[in-house]
């Protein structure tokens, strides 16, 4: 004997799906943002994209907007034009990094590995983990006689920009005086090094770039054989990438 269950259309109805909530779960995927980034990206129009993919440009164009849903069929055309997996449309995308540094959070440091410092540095990106650049504000202090400061290097590039005061900048066998207004973008891999030579501090925003070009390998082994190119030598320090401050070293 089989038990006879009586299912009412309410109940059907809870176990289905729900319209609305599944056209919220794929617009929330930015499936039409994502194939508008890759196509423009490829510098790649609709036509072109159309050609390659077998579907019309209007539907394309409908289909960036989110104005039609498309089809797995329609989706792995795309994707495989990208060479992209089909789940690349559906995979969360990371959130966007934005951190705000108040001055008032912001610790100023003495520069490391030299004594007296001939500057104070704070880190304006202390609080981003991983990140790929390092940007400071530096002050330079004048210094009494004429000694040389000390030069060191660092894999990747540099660049500075001028806010306040008179700055000379070293780097192999340049030596350039720098004023308000001044930018410079160089080779952080070569020796270089900073000097005030004004009567009053200089301000300086310094952004350096980890990334080091793929000629800068021999450059570091032309300057400094034996070395190792990912640290600086001679008093320019690696910086902490973790997001915290404390301890937080200079790398320019």
């Amino acid at each position: 004997m089989t038990d006879h269950v009586d299912v009412t259309s309410e109940e059907i109805q809870k176990t289905q799906a729900d319209p609305e909530t599944a056209e919220r779960f794929i617009a929330e995927k930015h499936i039409g943002d994502r194939i508008r980034r890759m196509r423009l990206k490829k510098s790649m129009g609709l036509v072109e994209l159309g050609r390659h993919t077998g579907l019309s440009a209007s539907f394309l164009s409908q289909l960036e907007t989110g104005r039609v849903v498309p089809t797995l069929r329609n989706l792995a055309r795309i994707a495989m034009v990208f060479s992209k997996d089909l789940s690349y449309f559906f995979e969360s995308e990371p959130a966007a990094i934005f951190r705000v540094h108040r001055q008032k959070d912001r610790v100023r440091l003495p520069q490391t590995g030299a004594e007296p410092p001939t500057y104070t540095f704070e880190s304006l990106g202390f609080m981003v983990p991983d990140r790929h650049m390092d940007p400071y504000f530096a002050e330079f202090i004048p210094q009494e006689g004429d000694a040389e400061p000390k030069a060191h290097m660092h894999a990747g590039v540099e660049f500075l920009y001028v806010l306040s005061g008179e700055l000379e900048l070293m780097h192999s066998e340049h030596h350039t005086k720098l004023t308000v207004g001044d930018a410079v973008y160089f080779d952080s891999a070569a020796p270089h090094s900073y000097r005030c030579v004004g009567q009053t501090p200089a301000g300086a925003i310094i952004v350096t770039m980890h990334q080091a070009p793929p000629a800068q390998a021999a450059t570091v082994r032309n300057h400094a054989p034996g070395t190792n190119p990912s640290k600086p030598v001679n008093g320019g320090l690696a910086p902490r990438t973790n997001g915290s401050e404390e301890g937080a070293e200079s790398r320019f």
